[in-house]
């Protein structure tokens, strides 16, 4: 597999639009896997150094350091909560408000490795800002801001919410999103590809301070293809009333 786009560089940073489906790290059980890091190394050499992650069934903004400082500086923002991390997601349901924010704290589900939860004692505390961008029938297009960095953190609190990502595995289910199940007299059914099949959650933005300017920068990945065409056809076909 190619080296992703690069989205920004400078002697200090590297910003990557990661595709689905591709994982950030080497993958703790198959070493073989593929993974965004190794073909980093491959191009720019091993003192490159991702900043943070993102979920293998994630696309978008992927952030790295190129130098020791950098990550020193980067790590620290994004420890300290500095960063601003703005996500875009599909998700299933209706949320009841426009603008909500989810405060519960998180710990890792005993009974699937792997996967969080929800939890009332022990856990770490969690919290996220969503705002409802658009409604169509069936489903709802959110701006997601997190204001911790909690994993799987988006993904749980929407699923605890009622209104699970759309296509998530995980914590709801992996129902494609078909053009047919909202636009009347589709023909074709027996042939027809998903407009999404994939985890509708996309890393858009991160703003930071940049590790040698010190200046704020925003950096930004634009949305994937399959979602800008979901989009299209949805608010053609499934726009909800208000």
């Amino acid at each position: 597999m190619p080296l992703p786009p690069i989205l920004y560089e400078d002697d200090a940073l590297l910003a990557l639009d990661k595709p689905s489906g591709l994982l950030v790290a080497p993958d703790r059980w198959d070493k073989s896997r593929e993974n965004l890091m190794a073909l980093v190394h491959a191009r720019f050499g091993r003192g490159v150094a991702n900043v943070h992650r993102l979920d293998a069934a994630t696309s978008g903004l992927l952030l790295c350091a190129k130098t020791k400082p950098a990550l020193d500086f980067l790590s620290g923002q994004f420890q300290a909560r500095a960063v601003e991390k703005t996500y875009h997601a599909f998700v299933a349901g209706q949320p009841a408000l426009d603008e909500f924010t989810v405060e519960l704290a998180l710990g890792p589900d005993e009974r699937h490795p792997g996967r969080m939860r929800v939890v009332k004692k022990g856990g770490q505390p969690a919290a996220t800002q969503f705002r409802v961008l658009a409604r169509f029938r069936g489903c709802a297009w959110l701006e997601c801001r997190p204001l911790t960095g909690r994993t799987h953190q988006l993904r749980v609190h929407l699923a605890a919410t009622g209104t699970p990502i759309w296509g998530d595995v995980f914590y709801g289910d992996d129902t494609p999103l078909l053009l047919s199940s909202f636009k009347r007299g589709y023909k074709g059914r027996e042939d027809e590809k998903p407009l999404l099949a994939r985890l509708g959650l996309h890393a858009s933005e991160l703003a930071l301070l940049h590790p040698v300017t010190r200046e704020r920068v925003t950096l930004q990945a634009p949305l994937p293809h399959e979602f800008e065409v979901a989009l299209k056809y949805l608010r053609k076909f499934a726009a909800a009333a208000r």
